[in-house]
């Protein structure tokens, strides 16, 4: 077996628009991914689905309803040579994998990208079954069956090409939990070997990394126990576990979560903004009630975007003509990025105007450009309710005039997709058809039929401004806006997902409706917020009278916005992140725990299993709180905190003991306390004490908790246990 970085498992890749095989943001991001794995020589190899009719072709009929439509993928037009995995006999390579008393098989695709292999499924085999062939023909199908048919294809069927290939990864990166199978595989290949269930689980969990890109809990994918018993119901024991023991590790809320599965199994969890850090701490807590929030241990990395990917050729040029030389390759230096600054207005100007002609001439777009207008405004992405397409004619009257004015022309231009079984979405596209076809908005309002790569380019290189109106903080992260960006195309957006992080007061506009309340109330502040900002900011700054037809303020923004955001949210500071906070210690753990025949593997297994078998019996009591204002400490006064704990079995030294509480601003704070006297066998005094002014000691905000701890931990709540006093 040969040692091959990381595998990154997804089950959808963007890769390209002549390669279908993906339905939105998390395929677009894992395409970036992939490539720009490949221009900073990350050793990864991508392992997914091949869908021989892909995600749905759309058509809007005349009454505005969605079409499906699912024509074969066609490999041969494909821009990245896509060959089929063939075996030392030059045979097709072929997985077998279980499903419920048979056996399916699977071929692999390989898709170059670079350096970097994407392996990709498919099920298409003489040898299965009609039904089964047609396992991977669509993408997120809506049947449940179809669905774990196809997660089992990508986690188990996935983890045995990749043995099969001869390829060992020291990473296993699960980008969301389509995948998270990947480990009960894992798991099963450790217990054939002789290693025990929790030995193998530690093993498998050392080295492997979880990437979460769902703030809510409606996007997870939940499967029935029923259902897990028929297709498991033979697996479970290969694992060398209990039915129980297996379905713990996903089961929720009497289902099996695949989040969950995947938080389990995982060394390291991140979200995919600093935002949706929060949102996704938040979500877990609800199954870790007895951990802060602010605990929860998940970390983030904001998304970014392949800026060669996105960028419009004669953006390019531009760039290639004023940027130092090097800039391909130095996108996450800022100083790289401030030559923007530079570039004559004028110039910047007339690149943006000809992507915009651009565009209205791919998407056979019936607007004419005159002068200066019409000032257009882009809103595509996919058509969730979430995401609100329809907030901007939530006073139709109101926006009649805005885009009406004969003298300061605007066009809203719309595009999404509406997954098949998503009957709310696919009515906001019905709504804006027919919105379109008022005489109020005639002309005015367009939509773009059957989104995918191609036109989004063309979108974000070529409108002037980019609206995103999501339901905050339902937003997990978002590359469009980026996309845009880069291109010199003004963001004009909520303050959720990425643009948290990027809105710095001068490079776009923020819709800051007030949070609070409802979501009518929201919906209201936040529609009335855009609405002013169009009226007296966006429209009449487009159609400032400058010098030589050119808006020098407006341009001076695209400037900024390129400046800022350009060099933080691309992909390749994405993937030095994934590099240096992920993938390198989970390599490093990966080695620790697998070495001298899984020693530390074996012995964190039993620390686990000895303080799960023993934390009932930990108990807080007679929690102290005394704040002392004579502490003898100019300026400061001094609060001593006392709590007697009985520990049963557990060694003093293998639990981490603090006061805790609330500090009032969405954090909290924490004291540690050390044992001073033991008044019999497991049972301690523990005492600490704060002279921190600035925290609010009283006593209905404060409470002790015990915590297991090791030095094998990878985080300070990896058990996800805790005691506390005061209830």
């Amino acid at each position: 077996m040969q040692k091959r970085g990381i595998a990154y498992f997804s089950a959808e890749f963007g890769l390209d628009e002549s390669l279908p095989i993906y339905s939105g943001g998390l395929g677009i991001l894992a395409g970036d991914h992939i490539k720009a794995a490949a221009d900073r020589n990350v050793p990864l190899t991508g392992v997914g689905i091949f869908y021989g009719r892909g995600y749905f072709q759309q058509r809007i009929d005349e009454g505005g309803r969605q079409q499906h439509l699912y024509p074969e993928v066609n490999l041969e037009a494909s821009v990245y040579p896509v060959q089929l995995v063939r075996d030392d006999h030059n045979q097709p390579l072929l997985i077998e994998v279980p499903l419920i008393n048979r056996i399916v098989y699977a071929k692999a695709l390989a898709v170059q990208v670079g350096t970097v292999t994407v392996y990709l499924l498919h099920t298409d085999v003489e040898a299965n079954s009609e039904a089964d062939r047609r396992l991977t023909d669509n993408l997120y199908p809506s049947n449940q069956e179809v669905r774990i048919s196809q997660e089992i294809l990508l986690g188990i069927g996935g983890t045995r090409l990749l043995a099969a290939l001869g390829i060992q990864p020291e990473v296993w990166h699960m980008n969301e939990g389509h995948c998270a199978f990947l480990a009960f595989e894992r798991i099963r290949v450790l217990s054939a070997q002789g290693v025990p269930f929790e030995t193998a689980l530690e093993t498998v969990k050392a080295s492997t990394v979880f990437t979460t890109h769902t703030p809510v809990p409606a996007g997870h994918d939940v499967f029935s126990i029923d259902m897990m018993d028929r297709y498991f119901g033979e697996f479970y024991w290969q694992l060398g576990a209990d039915r129980e023991r297996v379905l713990s590790l996903g089961q929720m809320g009497g289902a099996f979560n695949m989040t969950r599965l995947a938080v389990s199994t995982a060394s390291k969890v991140n979200g995919v903004s600093k935002l949706h850090g929060e949102v996704t701490r938040e979500l877990f807590h609800h199954w870790m009630r007895h951990i802060p929030k602010q605990d929860i241990p998940v970390d983030y990395i904001t998304n970014g975007i392949h800026i060669e990917t996105w960028l419009a050729a004669g953006m390019k040029e531009l760039f290639d003509r004023h940027l130092p030389a090097d800039w391909t390759t130095s996108t996450t230096n800022p100083k790289v990025w401030d030559a923007v600054r530079n570039i004559p207005s004028k110039e910047l100007w007339e690149g943006h105007q000809l992507a915009k002609a651009d565009m209205f001439d791919e998407l056979e777009l019936p607007i004419h450009s005159t002068g200066r207008g019409p000032l257009v405004i882009g809103f595509a992405r996919r058509f969730a309710t979430y995401k609100r397409a329809l907030l901007i004619f939530s006073d139709p009257q109101r926006l009649a005039c805005i885009l009406g004015d004969p003298h300061r022309p605007v066009c809203l231009i719309f595009a999404g997709k509406a997954h098949p079984a998503d009957g709310p979405g696919q009515n906001m596209i019905r709504q804006i058809v027919e919105l379109s076809r008022e005489d109020r908005f005639k002309g005015r309002v367009h939509i773009v039929e059957n989104y995918a790569m191609d036109k989004a380019k063309k979108l974000v290189q070529g409108v002037d401004v980019w609206l995103n109106t999501p339901t905050k903080p339902m937003e997990a992260s978002g590359t469009s806006g980026q996309k845009a960006a880069v291109n010199g195309v003004l963001n004009c957006s909520v303050l959720d997902g990425w643009w948290a992080e990027g809105y710095n007061g001068r490079n776009g506009w923020a819709i800051e409706g007030n949070q609070d309340g409802d979501h009518d109330t929201q919906t209201n502040q936040d529609s009335e917020a855009l609405y002013r900002l169009l009226e007296d900011e966006i429209i009449p700054l487009y159609y400032k009278q400058d010098e030589e037809s050119v808006p020098m303020e407006w341009v001076s923004l695209m400037k900024e916005s390129i400046c800022s955001l350009a060099p933080a949210f691309n992909t390749h500071r994405m993937i030095n992140d994934y590099w240096h906070k992920v993938y390198v210690p989970a390599m490093t753990r990966g080695k620790q725990f697998a070495s001298d025949h899984f020693e530390v593997a074996s012995r964190v297994a039993a620390y686990k299993q000895f303080i799960r078998s023993n934390w009932s019996r930990v108990l807080v009591s007679n929690v102290e709180i005394v704040t002392d204002n004579h502490s003898g400490r100019i300026g400061l006064h001094k609060t001593s905190f006392r709590a007697e704990i009985d520990l049963g079995a557990i060694w003093h030294k293998d639990v981490r003991v603090e006061a805790v509480g609330s500090d009032g601003r969405e954090g909290i704070w924490r004291v540690k306390l050390e044992p001073v006297q033991q008044s019999a066998r497991g049972k301690f005094v523990y005492e600490g004490a704060s002279f921190d002014t600035s925290i609010n000691f009283w006593k209905a905000n404060v409470n002790v908790r015990v915590t297991p701890i090791s030095p094998d931990f990878e985080s300070k709540f990896e058990l996800e246990l805790a005691a506390w006093g005061i209830q």
